[in-house]
């Protein structure tokens, strides 16, 4: 029943392969669970009380709220498939309920830090191919915003250099358009004929690896990691952190919420207010060192 689920959220749902990942080692850590309390793996013979025992075992673990959270998800969303498929008549996950998660503002980068990362040629001291597509990489993230998953689909096709708009497919394959300058238009130009000048057939995948192969998530998060840390001394340095830079950058730029929204590829305005309330500590912030009284 588990393959069947997978393959419903994978192909019916289109939920990204990150996200279909989730859900299978969420079932199968249940799974495990299930088959060490009862000696029974059945999916079908739990009831509440079992579910509410792996919520328990897994708060005294060292997995953090968020993740806690998204297992209830997938477990729920589960259920509630095997329900509508007359295989379980009940819902044991149906009156969890999320753990209640402090809510944490988005980090960002200093934009005088990123500007120096994107300035200094110090800084990119790989071979010629290394350098010109670590520094694409930073710039597509600064620059559009866009997801790590985003960023390892793209094709070459998938920019207009006429128009200065790059296509990016974003989850549940839903399109946008994202505008970009003509600055990036000739870092994007330098880089194609870096790619094409260094692999004689060259993969149609925008991003490549050393070997001209497909990009990789884990080589998109090492890149992105490495030189974050040259110039920064921010805890958390990967693609989203820069994708939270941007979003900040625009709405501190005057930027409309709903035109923010879209340029993330965001399904609901909820996901993209959580960046005002950075602005509105940034600006408390200002304010108290600004302030003659305080």
């Amino acid at each position: 029943m588990t393959n069947e689920f997978i393959d419903y959220l994978q192909y019916e749902r289109k939920y990204s392969s990150h996200t279909v990942l989730a859900y299978k080692e969420d079932l199968l850590q249940f799974e495990q669970f299930i088959c060490a309390q009862t000696n029974m793996c059945d999916f079908t013979s739990i009831d509440a009380s079992l579910a509410r025992n792996w919520i328990v075992s897994l708060k005294q673990s060292t997995y953090s709220v968020a993740s806690i959270n998204r297992k209830i998800s997938s477990l729920k969303s589960f259920y509630t498939y095997c329900k509508k498929k007359g295989i379980q008549t009940t819902n044991p996950f149906l009156r969890i309920h999320a753990l209640k998660n402090k809510k944490r503002l988005p980090q960002c980068i200093k934009t005088t830090e990123m500007e120096e990362l994107l300035s200094s040629e110090d800084i990119f001291t790989k071979s010629a191919f290394e350098n010109s597509r670590d520094k694409i990489i930073i710039e597509l993230f600064y620059h559009t915003g866009m997801r790590r998953a985003e960023l390892i689909n793209l094709k070459d096709c998938d920019f207009n250099l006429f128009s200065l708009t790059l296509r990016v497919t974003g989850k549940g394959n839903k399109q946008r358009l994202i505008p970009f300058s003509n600055s990036l238009k000739e870092s994007i130009t330098k880089y194609l004929d870096m790619k094409r000048k260094t692999f004689e057939n060259s993969s149609d995948n925008f991003i490549v690896n050393n070997k001209g192969g497909q990009a990789y998530p884990m080589l998109i998060y090492r890149i992105v990691q490495d030189y974050i840390g040259k110039v920064s001394s921010i805890s958390k340095k990967s693609p989203h952190i820069i994708r939270h830079t941007f979003a900040s950058a625009l709405l501190n730029n005057g930027a409309e919420i709903n035109a923010v929204k879209e340029l993330l590829g965001h399904a609901n305005l909820a996901a993209t207010q959580v960046y005002t309330h950075t602005t509105f500590e940034q600006l408390k912030k200002i304010y108290k060192q600004a302030d003659p009284r305080e």
